[in-house]
């Protein structure tokens, strides 16, 4: 049976040169980097050396560049840090409804302890509005974080737009930017960004290490105490084998970027939408039609339920997801689909579908007649397919 891979989104597979970049400091280089003697110096080395490559993908000095435990973290860091750093000048925040729950959960916790959250709206294409941000922001605002593309749907939002504003009125600009960096070309040296958060393994490198960019003079109060690694910021033993992958996934995605693979990938992603769209009846592209990530394609399928179709494509060796997940026992829609203007029922329907480097054309046909396959046979026993209704 042939197998395709096609949740990119959720997570990469670890590129074989960043496991090779890595396996010393997993074996005989074991040094805390730390330590000032031959063993700690090298694994220094290694970490300093990676905090550079990350700084190159995105066009950050090293020094702006803080290693965290992954995304999650670095959202939290960024949310919490300045919230806390900067609540005696204000305690009202900005988010979108569309963003991942990493940033929404943190805001919603900061509402706790007594800060006032603006939550944005977003068009049907999952897109915030200048204009009501412009509108949103007070005197008393202190931190705006926006995503710079959805994980759900794909929709890239204005983030120069939005970080422009924010400078404007002198407001902390965050972007959690995890689906982007190493997809798109993002350089923070021309974007209007004080923070941005990225993660390994959405770009071939590891599980459980990500960074945070902190442009040079932003202040944050930080998460974890202890030991002060990472400029205070991320105190705990840095994870050398992770940090090390991290900066050969880095390199690797600034080639890829450079060589222009990502249009390849594009080129696939296109074909399947179109493949889907011409095949598959009631079912409609969510998201931006244009200004998305290159590499995702999300739909709504009519009278068919999202999980249903994951385990019959995963019967056929294909992986995708859905945005609906089942928590508690019920089916709850995704937030970000709602938010766009979807309704409940459409909104179980949701599939998405995110291609990788190693997808190949009859990677993306198998995939269409399979999808087209199953969605025809879940209608033909579901009480909403189109035969019974």
């Amino acid at each position: 049976m042939r197998r395709v891979y096609l949740d990119h989104s959720a997570t990469t597979p670890l590129d074989p040169s960043v496991l090779e970049a890595m396996t010393p400091y997993m074996s005989f280089a074991f040094g805390n980097p730390n330590s000032l003697h031959l063993w700690g110096r090298e694994a220094r080395e290694a970490v300093e050396r990676a905090r550079s490559q990350v700084a190159a993908l995105v066009g950050a000095s090293p020094e702006e560049i803080v290693f965290t435990g992954g995304g999650s973290e670095s959202d939290n860091l960024a949310i919490k840090g300045v919230a806390w750093r900067l609540k005696g000048r204000g305690r009202h925040l900005i988010t979108s409804s569309v963003e991942h729950h990493a940033v929404l959960d943190a805001f919603r916790w900061l509402q706790g302890q007594g800060f006032e959250v603006t939550y944005l709206s977003v068009d049907r294409y999952g897109m915030v509005s200048s204009e009501e941000l412009r509108r949103s922001i007070r005197d008393d605002t202190i931190l705006v974080s926006v995503m710079f593309a959805n994980n759900e749907v794909g929709t890239i939002q204005p983030i120069e737009e939005l970080g422009a504003i924010c400078r404007e009125r002198g407001v902390l600009f965050h972007t959690d930017a995890i689906q982007a960096v190493g997809h798109l070309p993002v350089d923070v040296s021309k974007l209007p960004v004080d923070l941005m958060t990225i993660s390994a393994h959405k770009m071939y490198g590891p599980k459980g290490v990500g960074a945070l960019y902190v442009r040079r003079g932003v202040k944050l109060e930080p998460l974890v105490h202890g030991g002060g690694q990472e400029r205070g910021l991320r105190s705990g033993t840095e994870n050398v084998a992770g940090i090390v992958g991290f900066g050969a996934a880095a390199s690797l995605a600034l080639r890829r970027l450079e060589s222009g693979d990502e249009e390849r990938v594009k080129a696939l992603r296109d074909r399947l939408v179109r493949g889907v769209l011409s095949s598959v009846p009631e079912v409609e592209l969510t998201g931006h039609p244009t200004r998305r990530l290159p590499f995702h394609a999300s739909f709504c399928v009519s009278h068919v339920e999202g999980e249903a179709m994951i385990l019959r494509l995963d019967a056929l060796g294909i992986g995708v997801s859905s945005g609906s997940a089942c928590t508690s026992g019920s089916l709850e829609p995704s937030h970000v689909l709602l938010a766009m203007g979807i309704d409940h029922k459409t909104a179980h329907g949701s599939l998405r579908v995110t291609l990788g480097k190693d997808n190949v054309e009859e990677d993306v046909d198998y995939f269409v007649e399979s999808l087209r396959r199953v969605v025809e046979e879940l209608r033909s026993i579901s009480p909403y397919g189109k035969g019974n209704r």
